[in-house]
């Protein structure tokens, strides 16, 4: 509360006057040059231990901005480098000759066999499909469960279309698209360690080539780079694809675009996303087809991500014998978020990233191909861009 009682002082006192008149208690001293203990001296030492702090002080924010700039040259430098690489890759033109050996394919919905789609459908997509290289298809049959089997009911008109394909597209195959998350990096999925998992997975295998399916396509995600239990699986499905005369193809992951980067990215954000280029070879020999999602890059613009799908395809026919048939993933989606830039990684730039990587490779290699992912987010655009760029 402010005191409004008007205060018993004088000009020049140095303190309230006291009640009787008499002056009051003496105020402080007068400031003075050599008022401090030592004089003079005195004040120049404070005087020099205050500029000294200010000096320590100034030399601390110095090295914490060197510290900081050193940190941040650690990390661009690199990360520049490798990006001007990849815009480096991306430069040149194709060899002639580099188009579609008629060897592609194409992941379908889940629509294609549980009932949403019917006769008008596949027939408005064999004419698409008709004018292209596409040979394979991998229809979404599952998700399988986490202990590896597989619900008939999630496909009940898988026969339908298999028939139906076969009857419209002579020579294209139909494959199940079997996948489901694997518990690598949660507490929740799918446990390959696990034997009776691996043969409930065979068993499902097993399942739908009793169908009619002309093969099986696993789609096991994350799956980290140098996964034993992985490899057995391929061998125990492989037996049983090879004994029906059906095709195993795999969805591969990315290869580490500098020696083992998957351990490095594993340990930074938890999770690997890579294979080592050894490993990849290790499963591309375990099976007849390997598709590369060679999207989903964290590129941020169309010459980067261009020169990076030409890097992976060089890397992924390093890797594949020739017995094994490779392809290329191109992104028939739309998303925007941090792994996925719309705007940058368009089915144009894959296609002549792919191109490049081929002719600077294995020009003549005959067991390769696109696979385009997926049918349903497809647009107008995206199909152009792939007849123009790869099937002319």
């Amino acid at each position: 509360m402010e005191d409004t009682e008007p205060r018993n002082t004088e000009p020049g006192s140095t303190g309230p006057k006291a009640a009787d008149g008499e002056d009051g208690p003496p105020g402080p001293p007068a400031p003075d040059d050599e008022s401090g203990t030592d004089g003079a001296d005195g004040n120049r030492d404070a005087e020099g231990e205050a500029e000294a702090t200010r000096r320590t002080r100034r030399r601390t924010r110095t090295r914490i901005r060197r510290a900081a700039l050193a940190v941040l040259l650690v990390l661009l430098v690199p990360l520049l480098t490798a990006e001007t690489a990849l815009r480096i890759n991306y430069m040149g033109d194709p060899a002639d000759g580099t188009y579609t050996r008629n060897r592609d394919a194409i992941w379908l919905g889940h629509a294609w066999v549980d009932g949403r789609k019917d006769d008008a459908d596949l027939a408005a997509f064999a004419r698409r499909v008709k004018a292209t290289g596409i040979r394979d298809l991998y229809v979404h049959t599952g998700p399988m469960e986490h202990d590896g089997t597989l619900p008939k009911s999630l496909y009940p008109r898988a026969r339908w279309l298999v028939d139906a394909v076969h009857r419209e597209l002579p020579g294209v195959r139909v494959q199940a698209f079997l996948g489901d998350v694997l518990a690598t990096e949660s507490p929740d999925g799918m446990r390959l360690e696990k034997a009776d998992t691996r043969a409930a997975v065979v068993g499902s295998a097993r399942q739908v080539l009793d169908v009619g399916y002309d093969g099986v396509h696993l789609d096991l995600e994350p799956l980290h780079s140098g996964d034993r239990n992985y490899l057995s699986l391929l061998d125990d499905v492989r037996a049983v694809t090879r004994a029906r005369d059906a095709q195993l193809s795999v969805a591969a992951h990315q290869i580490d675009p500098l020696p083992g980067f998957h351990s490095f990215w594993g340990t930074v954000a938890g999770h690997p996303k890579w294979w080592s280029q050894e490993f990849f070879g290790q499963v591309a020999r375990r099976v007849d087809q390997i598709a590369v999602m060679s999207y989903d890059t964290m590129q941020p613009l169309e010459s980067l991500y261009g020169g990076y799908v030409a890097q992976q395809t060089s890397l992924a026919l390093e890797a594949t014998p020739p017995t094994t048939h490779l392809l290329m993933g191109l992104p028939f989606y739309h998303e925007n978020r941090f792994g996925h830039w719309n705007h940058a990684e368009t089915v144009a730039a894959a296609v002549r990233g792919v191109r490049l990587g081929l002719s600077r490779t294995d020009a003549g290699r005959e067991s390769f191909g696109v696979a385009a992912y997926i049918d349903f987010a497809a647009t107008d655009e995206d199909w152009e861009s792939y007849r123009d760029g790869w099937v002319r």
